[in-house]
């Protein structure tokens, strides 16, 4: 069993496990615990998603948590300083916090960690008190962020804030490949997004989102017909996503499907969508347990425009055996075959259509649900993603050490 020591630095606490960002940085912590490697959080307790500390430290067992209080409200005097004089992408200044500093050259002093994880390319202010130890450095990109924010950007219908974004977005495309450069190991979650790092450091693996097969609940697929939802939303690209679902695309389904209904969750959900009254559409707001909400439910809605990495919750409903139906950005970096795994559509009438399919036809609906069922579990299992992950890097630092 390896006595190995990472410290995991997150910009957030990687709870409740209600999005695909927790998610995602949840299995990276357990896959390393489990692996038999000392585990050292370091997360920023940011007021915007705050959870008390003793939740946290019971939420992940065997693992050292820390946590240190950042105020990352998006205000407007500091934003529009930022943009008007500043250099930075507003992401990173706000992340760029002394109290974490301080708290993680002690952890690094204290733990001395052989490895230093990164799972937000806007943490990468703290390279620099990194570098004073010999720790091997690796980035997590979720995303390539700077893909995400120039989709936004072309959504935005907003003159001002389509300005804004756009600004933003080459900002954020400017520090994010000098930072992917700084780093010993990135790890990408797709193989597209493997390939744009490839350009800047040629040290790159392909780590997919992995599923826990072994206590996954597996639902299938019934011929009641519930479509959900669950993301943050507090995430533009999601928020985008359900506007638009709500007010195009649902309408074209409920005239042809009535009995068809579609429940949506998220934390930080706005206002505006808990106050909405549009018939068969259910807001549940923030549900304290993901999937106790989704166990009822048969067929997953992916309306993204934007966005970029790997979407989680569509391989978790995959391989649950719900039926997907999907834009391709979306589906980005899944590699799942569209009408064989999932039912892909992009516009407000493939939508309607392929709802339509669903209902008319449950046998197929039965049949692409299993298919995409046998290859997320194939594809996504996490002990072998992780058994990949431990294997490279334990490589990296014996080469080291020679």
């Amino acid at each position: 069993m390896s006595s190995r020591r990472i410290l995991i630095l997150t910009n957030r606490v990687p709870y409740p496990p209600s999005d695909g960002g927790n998610l995602a940085m949840k299995a990276m912590i357990d896959g390393y615990r489990d692996s038999g490697w000392d585990v050292c959080l370091l997360a920023m307790n940011t007021s915007r998603h705050y959870v008390q500390p003793a939740i946290v430290r019971s939420a992940f067992p065997g693992v050292r948590v820390e946590t240190v209080d950042v105020n990352n409200d998006v205000k407007t005097i500091p934003t529009v300083l930022n943009y008007l004089f500043g250099s930075l992408p507003n992401h990173a200044v706000r992340f760029d916090n002394a109290e974490y500093r301080e708290r993680l050259n002690l952890t690094l002093q204290e733990f001395r960690p052989e490895v230093v994880q990164v799972e937000s390319v806007f943490l990468s202010e703290y390279l620099p008190d990194i570098r004073k130890t010999n720790a091997l450095t690796t980035l997590r990109m979720h995303n390539v962020e700077w893909e995400v924010w120039g989709r936004v950007a072309m959504e935005t219908k907003s003159l001002l804030k389509r300005i804004y974004l756009g600004d933003l977005a080459k900002r954020i495309r400017h520090y994010e490949q000098k930072a992917w450069a700084r780093y010993d190991l990135l790890l990408a979650i797709t193989e597209v997004d493997a390939s744009i790092a490839k350009t800047y450091n040629k040290q790159v693996l392909t780590v997919p989102f992995g599923i826990d097969t072994e206590h996954l609940k597996q639902t299938g697929l019934t011929e009641d017909w519930k479509c959900y939802h669950l993301g943050a939303m507090d995430w533009l690209p999601n928020a985008e996503a359900i506007n638009w679902f709500l007010s195009e695309i649902w309408p074209a389904i409920h005239v042809n499907n009535p009995a068809v209904t579609f429940y949506y969750a998220g934390r930080n959900m706005p206002d505006s969508f808990k106050a909405l009254k549009i018939p068969g559409v259910i807001c549940a707001g923030v549900v304290p347990d993901a999937d106790e909400f989704i166990a009822d439910k048969n067929i997953l809605i992916v309306p993204l425009r934007s966005g970029g990495g790997i979407r989680v919750k569509i391989l978790e409903a995959m391989a649950a055996g719900k039926l997907v139906i999907s834009t391709s950005i979306g589906m980005q970096g899944i590699d799942a075959i569209a009408g064989k795994h999932y039912l892909q559509a992009n516009t407000v009438a493939e939508f309607s259509t392929a709802v339509d399919r669903v209902v008319n036809d449950p046998a197929m609906g039965r049949l692409i649900a299993a298919n995409g069922q046998e290859f997320a579990v194939t594809r996504f299992d996490r002990q072998g993603i992780m058994q990949r992950l431990v294997a490279t890097v334990e490589n990296m630092l014996k080469n080291r050490a020679i």
